[in-house]
């Protein structure tokens, strides 16, 4: 069995043992790395969400072979463009198409998609629907220069999000709405522009996302932590699908176990269960489907 996590947020603070600002513990980067590999997760793509973010995710992806990166604006920072929204985008562009993008060979290629972009409704005191919808759209660019897969973000979008993908589908060649928490009418929506939809421990929170699940084809699932967010807990309508052994989550830090309140890409063995528990699949069987739908689009040959 392997894995592919399509969408870890190695990047943030956590990872570097910093929590709100203060210090709790030594850097653990490459445990978290190692540790994921252990348990057959063997690509993670590291989520960018801003420019700056997108290239700390590249510089971080050519330390190591199973690291990989996006590249992008996520839609409540994208104030980040207004100040020189010329620059801002060409400074994206740049990225994408330079030395560990679209210039690099196929194999050796570290950038893998644009994003994370899209809308988000939820947190509009950091960023205005107007400028979110106008950034997004300036983000199809990317994707139509680079011919990259698009990593998407939607929150809440009472059908803009879906609208803007449909308007624009013919400009890049495939993508995930991924961390999906939509309606099935969303999903199936998705599915018919050949979106596929990224789900984790956010997507498999209550009985309603559970129903959403079932109905999703195995052909269009990709997998994924959003760590160090969205683990399933015991409270989650998913918890009861877990079926191996689960590792212990230390409260207090211990140097190469597990640390409490952060969720890793070692985890991903859970979300595949969950998500085989609730469509009633082998576990073996998804994960062979749920592979080759990843490597198709962020990994094609």
């Amino acid at each position: 069995m392997s894995l592919i996590d399509i969408g870890v947020n190695l990047t943030d603070p956590m990872f570097s043992g910093i929590y709100r600002e203060k210090v709790v513990h030594p850097p653990d980067l490459l445990h978290i790395i190692n540790r994921a590999i252990t348990k057959n997760v063997d690509k993670m793509i590291i989520t960018g969400g801003s420019l700056s973010e997108s290239k700390a995710a590249i510089a971080l992806s050519t330390s190591h072979s199973s690291l990989y990166a996006t590249v992008g604006c996520h839609p409540t920072r994208c104030n980040e463009f207004l100040e020189n929204p010329d620059k801002y985008f060409t400074d994206l562009k740049d990225l994408v198409m330079g030395e560990h993008g679209v210039k690099a060979e196929a194999g050796n290629r570290k950038i893998v998609a644009i994003g994370e972009c899209g809308l988000d409704y939820d947190r509009l005191e950091f960023c205005d629907k107007d400028t979110q919808k106008r950034y997004f759209l300036k983000q199809f660019e990317l994707a139509e220069a680079s011919r990259l897969p698009m990593f998407l973000h939607n929150r809440n979008t009472d059908g803009d999000f879906v609208a803007m993908v449909r308007e624009n589908r013919h400009r890049f060649t495939n993508g995930v709405s991924h961390s999906f928490t939509g309606t099935i009418e969303e999903a199936k929506e998705l599915i018919d522009l050949n979106i596929h939809i990224g789900l984790n421990g956010c997507s498999l929170k209550t009985d309603e996302n559970l129903e959403v699940v079932k109905q999703i084809p195995a052909e269009f699932i990709m997998l994924e932590t959003d760590a160090p967010w969205c683990d399933i807990r015991p409270t989650h309508a998913s918890h009861k699908y877990l079926r191996q052994p689960l590792d212990v989550w230390k409260k207090k830090y211990v140097e190469g176990e597990l640390y409490k309140g952060r969720n890793e890409p070692s985890q991903m063995r859970r979300v595949l269960e969950a998500v085989a528990g609730i469509k009633g699949m082998d576990i073996d069987e998804l994960a062979a489907i749920v592979y080759k739908n990843t490597s198709r689009v962020f990994f094609p040959v």
